[in-house]
C-alpha cells in the first residue's frame, strides 16, 4: 500500500467516524429560564419586545396552571420534578415537619436542609445518572445537597449576582470542553419589586421593560455565541401577582387566641399548627370566621390542589381569597402584591415561551400544566422521565416533530438503556477509533517496511517450531 493510499485510507476513517458518535455530537441541549413572579398578561400590559421577539419566532402558551400553593419553592420544584408539591414535598416556602422535627424556611440557612427536598429527584440529577452534564445559575435548589448529589456545575445562590454573570456562567458551561446539555437560570425579577409596588402600580412598567431588556441580553448573548439555534430555550416563571389593599385584610386575632396555635407559613395561604389537643378549638373558631377566608382540616382540602398527602401540611389551612391578605393583626408587614393563593386563579398564572430547534415558529396553544414541563425536558434532552404528575401528550402539538403517545425519550429505549447508553456510546465510539487507527498503523507500516523483513522472518520461522 502506497504512502498516499494510506493517507486516503485515514481520511475515509476521519469520514466515518463522526457518524459513529453523532449521538454525542447532535446531543439536544434546553436552557430553562424562570423570571420569578413573571404574570401571564405582563406581555400585554408593557412594551416586551424580547418576549414580542419570541412569540413570534416560537411557541406561546396562553394559560399556565401551577401548581398549588402558588409560592417560589414549591412551584419551582414542580417544575424541575414534574410532581405536585404534596409529591415532592416542598409545599411552601416556610415547613415544619413533625416526622423530622425541624423547620424549613426560605429567609434561612435551613434551606439547605437536604432531606425536606428528598421526596423527588429534580432533572438535573435524573440528568446526571443517565451520563450528562447540568449546570445551575441559582434556581431554587440547585445548592442544595438533594440524594448525595449536586448539578454538575452550579453556583450558590446569591441574589447580588447579576442576570449578566449568570448568563457569562451559563454559556461557559455549554461551551466548555464537556459541555453541560442542561442549563438552569433564575432571576428575582418582577417578583421583588411586585410584592413593593403591586402589580398594577404604573412603576411596575419599568420593572417589566428592565426584564424584558435582560430577556434580549439573553438572546443576544446566545447568537453571539452560536448557540441560539442549537439551543431550546423555554422562558417561564414560578406564579403571578396579585394588588392587595389595606382595606382587604383579615386579622386572626379577632377570632382566635394566639397561645393556641403555632403559625408555620404566612399569608395568603397560611399553615397553621395547633397546641396539642387544640385543633378543634382553633378550628372551630377560624373556619366561618370571614366571608373571604377558606379554612380547612388537612383532610378536607379539596381534592384539586392536591395538597393533603405530605407529613409537612399542617393540620389546617386557611386560603385568603384573591386580594385580601391573612395576618394575626394589622400591625404585621404588609405588602401591595402577593401570591400563593387558589391556583386556578388567572393572576396567579405564569408565562411560558419556548424557542429553539424542537418548537414550532409563531405558534400559540391555549393550555398547559406546570407539571409538563418536567416530561417535556426529559424528552427534548433524551433521558427518561421518573414517574410525574405531567403529560408529554399535552405538549406534542407544539413540536415539530409530534410526539405520539407510546413514543420513547430520543436516542433511549428504556430505562436500563437510559442509565447507561451514554457510557456505552462512549465505549463503543473509542472502540472504532482505536480499531480505525490500528489498522491505519498497520497498513502503513506494511507499506513501508523493508523486503528482507519478510524474509527474515520465512528464515526464522521453522527455529519455531517444535
Amino acid at each position: 500500500m502506497s504512502l498516499n493510499g494510506s493517507w486516503r485510507y485515514l481520511a475515509i476513517c476521519v469520514l466515518i467516524l463522526p457518524g459513529t458518535l453523532c449521538f454525542l455530537q447532535d446531543q439536544p441541549k434546553v436552557l430553562l429560564v424562570s423570571f420569578d413572579g413573571f404574570r401571564w398578561d405582563y406581555i400585554y400590559k408593557f412594551p416586551t419586545p424580547n418576549f414580542q421577539y419570541i412569540i413570534k419566532n416560537g411557541i406561546h402558551v396562553e394559560q399556565v396552571t401551577n401548581a398549588f400553593i402558588t409560592k417560589t419553592f414549591p412551584n419551582h420544584y414542580t417544575m424541575v420534578t414534574g410532581l405536585y408539591a404534596e409529591s415532592h414535598g416542598v409545599v411552601a416556602n416556610e415547613m415544619y415537619d413533625p416526622v423530622l422535627n425541624d423547620s424549613f424556611s426560605m429567609n434561612h440557612m435551613t434551606i439547605y436542609n437536604s432531606k425536606f427536598w428528598e421526596d423527588a429527584y429534580p432533572i438535573w440529577i435524573t440528568n446526571q445518572m443517565q451520563g450528562y452534564r447540568s449546570g445551575a445559575a441559582m434556581w431554587p435548589g440547585t445548592d442544595v445537597k438533594i440524594h448525595g448529589v449536586f448539578p454538575t456545575h452550579y453556583m450558590p445562590y446569591n441574589e447580588s449576582v447579576t442576570f449578566q454573570e449568570r448568563v457569562a456562567k451559563l454559556i461557559e458551561w455549554f461551551r466548555s470542553k464537556e459541555p453541560i446539555n442542561l442549563g438552569l437560570l433564575y432571576w428575582e425579577q418582577p417578583d421583588e419589586l411586585g410584592h413593593i409596588l403591586g402589580p398594577d402600580n404604573p412603576l411596575m412598567e419599568k420593572v417589566i421593560r428592565d426584564v424584558d431588556e435582560n430577556l434580549g441580553y439573553l438572546v443576544s448573548e446566545l447568537k453571539r455565541e452560536n448557540l441560539w439555534d442549537t439551543l431550546n430555550v423555554i422562558i417561564t416563571s414560578d406564579h403571578g401577582m396579585a394588588q392587595n389593599s389595606r382595606d382587604r385584610i383579615i386579622e386572626l386575632d379577632l377570632y382566635v387566641d394566639r397561645e393556641l396555635y403555632r403559625m408555620i407559613d404566612h399569608s395568603p395561604t397560611v399553615a397553621l399548627l395547633p397546641e396539642e389537643g387544640k385543633l378543634d378549638e382553633v378550628y372551630s373558631a377560624l373556619v366561618n370566621a370571614h366571608p373571604h377566608m377558606s379554612v380547612y382540616k388537612k383532610e378536607d382540602i379539596p381534592n384539586r390542589l392536591h395538597y393533603k398527602h405530605s407529613s409537612k401540611i399542617q393540620p389546617i389551612l386557611a386560603v385568603a381569597d384573591e386580594g385580601w391578605e391573612i395576618l394575626q393583626n394589622k400591625s404585621d408587614g404588609f405588602v401591595w402584591g402577593d401570591h400563593g393563593y387558589d391556583n386556578v386563579l388567572p393572576e396567579m398564572h405564569p408565562i411560558f415561551l419556548a424557542h429553539g430547534p424542537a418548537f414550532r415558529r409563531n405558534f400559540s396553544k391555549q393550555a398547559m400544566n406546570s407539571t409538563d414541563l418536567y416530561p417535556l425536558l426529559c424528552y427534548m434532552l433524551g433521558i427518561d422521565p421518573l414517574p410525574n404528575n405531567g403529560s408529554l401528550e399535552s405538549m406534542k402539538d407544539a413540536l415539530v416533530n409530534p410526539v405520539h403517545e407510546a413514543s420513547q425519550p430520543r436516542f433511549l429505549l428504556d430505562y436500563q438503556q437510559a442509565s447507561y447508553a451514554y457510557f456505552i456510546g462512549v465505549i463503543l465510539g473509542s472502540t472504532l477509533v482505536l480499531v480505525f487507527l490500528l489498522a491505519f498503523v498497520r497498513h502503513l507500516t506494511y507499506s513501508q517496511t523493508p523486503a528482507v523483513w519478510g524474509r527474515q522472518t520465512e528464515v526464522t520461522q521453522p527455529l519455531l517450531q517444535p
